[in-house]
């Protein structure tokens, strides 16, 4: 499984991510993205698998020498990280509350369960990576993904704070 987002799918389902992954023979999982680690990702799964893994690892010319300062982030991210995703998803659903709100942006704010928000901005007349250009000169990073949409990802280093801010900053564009 790529679990990437593992993490956030467990808390929005309401359920361990040892349950979600339980009949799964390996899962790769992301330690930056949700979890606030610095770099790195994690494979687990049964001791073949992973000999395999390192087999190929090694044939294609991957690994890190003296790595323990990145394993210690990623130990540190796996320990105390998980707890402050809820956070995360309740930023994405008082952004996705708020650029409902905003003329010219449409999005369903119900449709947001983890988080990661996507909108349509076709209504502001501008392009997704017009609004995103002239968010970037404001302070704000949110990426377009097609003509007319944009995602938006709140994380650890997004507080509510940086939410109004942004979107009070996405008003401004759009309009």
């Amino acid at each position: 499984m790529d679990g990437a987002r593992v993490f956030n799918a467990a808390e929005a389902c309401g359920k361990p991510v040892r349950e979600i992954v339980a009949k799964l023979d390996t899962v790769m999982f992301c330690l930056s993205k949700a979890l606030g680690a610095p770099v790195g990702s994690m494979v687990a799964g049964d001791a073949d698998a992973i000999a395999l893994g390192r087999l190929y690892r090694k044939r294609l010319g991957g690994g890190m020498r003296q790595a323990g300062v990145l394993a210690a982030a990623g130990l540190i991210a796996l320990e105390h990280s998980p707890r402050h995703l809820m956070e995360d998803h309740r930023n994405a659903r008082l952004m996705a509350q708020g650029l409902a709100g905003i003329p010219g942006i449409r999005i369903d704010p119900a449709r947001v369960q983890t988080n990661i928000v996507i909108f349509d901005v076709s209504g502001t007349g501008l392009a997704a990576a017009e609004v995103s250009a002239r968010l970037k000169q404001r302070g704000v990073l949110i990426n377009p993904i097609a003509p007319t949409l944009m995602r938006l990802v709140t994380h650890y280093d997004v507080d509510r704070e940086g939410c109004e801010l942004a979107l009070a900053e996405v008003a401004e564009v759009a309009a």
